[in-house]
Formats: structure tokens, C-alpha cells, sequence
């Protein structure tokens, strides 16, 4: 099991920057590639970045290209998220995402790929 918490997230103005950061737990978290979600209200969860287990490969969701970055720290065993110049269509509810080595290589865009997701936290972005 990797139980995975997600921190960071609050209110921010249009324009600012939020770092998000996903803690985990249990098995060895670097085995696991690493994805960030999030699900606005009344839309289906989308993909926002994942990042392989080594770091050395990232993609990024069309929404946040070019104003975010993902990152990794295995001897924390941590992941975070950077979203600058946020807009208020970058509220929602965000979510960290654990996937094992053992699937395979994959650019990490779908849910299912999967195996353990956080609780997720919550930003809202005001303009």
C-alpha cells in the first residue's frame, strides 16, 4: 500500500503561484511514477502532469503547459506541483497519484494507470 497526502492548496489571486506538495508512505516511492490531477466542480477529473520515477521524464496536460513544473524528491518521498500565473480556471480540487514501475513505461495521462490516489486539496483561484 502507499497512502498519499496532498498539501498546499488554498486561496490565491489570478496571477500568483501555488506550490502543491504530495507526501507518501508505505512502499518504495521511488518504484512509483507520480501524476497530479484535478477535478473542478461539475467536470470529470482531468490530467495535469505526471513525472516519471526517476524525474527524469515529465508531461504536462495542456491547461498548465508552459506554467507549471512537477517535480520529485525520493529521499523525501515527496512530489510537488508549481503552478504559476494561475487563472481562475485552475480552481479545483487536486490530486496526487501513485502509479508502479511494474505497468510499464507511459506517458501516465490516464486515470487507470493508477494504483493509489491522495484525498486531494482544494484551490481556489480569485480574480
Amino acid at each position: 500500500q502507499v497512502q498519499l497526502v496532498e498539501s498546499g492548496g488554498g486561496l490565491v489571486q489570478a496571477g500568483g503561484s501555488l506550490r502543491l506538495s504530495c507526501a507518501a508512505s508505505g512502499r518504495t516511492f521511488s518504484s512509483y511514477a507520480m501524476g497530479w490531477f484535478r477535478q473542478a466542480p461539475g467536470k470529470e477529473r482531468e490530467f495535469v502532469a505526471s513525472i516519471s520515477w526517476s524525474g527524469g521524464n515529465k508531461f504536462y496536460g495542456d491547461s498548465v503547459k508552459g506554467r507549471s513544473t512537477i517535480s520529485r524528491d525520493n529521499a523525501k518521498n515527496t512530489v510537488f506541483l508549481q503552478i504559476n500565473s494561475l487563472k481562475p480556471e485552475d480552481t479545483a480540487v487536486y490530486y496526487c497519484a501513485a502509479r508502479s514501475s511494474q505497468r510499464g513505461p507511459s506517458r501516465g495521462v490516464l486515470q487507470y494507470e493508477y494504483d493509489y490516489w491522495g484525498q486531494g486539496t482544494q484551490v481556489t483561484v480569485s480574480s
